[in-house]
């Protein structure tokens, strides 16, 4: 079958962001400080150029050593693009409504400064705080557009 000309086709379907990274100066730290503070759990063995935190059952954070990716990473299975970043990035995850509390208090004793606190005019609240090196986490209480996420 042609594609008409005009015609726009819509991309095949995506589901939920698998991974997302942060780019930091010392792995173990963060390491550290991730599971200490936010309960994840490293999923595999130590590498000096990165490491992987399970979030949920579908999802993981990778922490890469600052310049440790500026050339492609070839394996076995295949070759794995080079990457790298710098500055002070944002990463937000979900947290259950009637939990927002619990985690400002759970955060005071883990002695991890809040930084901000925002309840949004479209419903939910958001707490900010930083990462060892400088990185912006955001623990919110709903989607982007105000609704309480489904805990079920």
């Amino acid at each position: 079958m042609k594609r008409q000309r005009g015609a726009t086709r819509m991309p095949p379907r995506i589901g939920t962001v698998l991974e997302t990274s942060l780019y930091v100066d010392d792995l173990q730290r963060s390491v550290n400080f991730y599971e200490r503070t936010l309960g994840f759990k490293p999923v595999e063995s130590e590498s000096t150029r990165m490491r992987t935190l399970d979030v949920t059952p579908d999802q993981v954070l990778l922490l890469f050593k600052k310049g440790g990716s500026v050339k492609a990473t070839v394996t076995p299975f295949g070759t794995i693009p080079p990457t790298d970043g710098d500055g002070q990035l944002h990463v937000a995850f979900a947290i259950p409504k009637e939990q927002f509390d619990e985690w400002r208090v759970y955060l005071q004793e883990k002695s991890v400064e809040v930084e901000s606190t925002v309840k949004w005019p479209e419903g939910g609240q958001s707490l900010y705080f930083r990462d060892p090196d400088g990185h912006l986490i955001e623990l919110k209480s709903s989607n982007w557009y105000g609704q309480e996420l489904d805990w079920r």
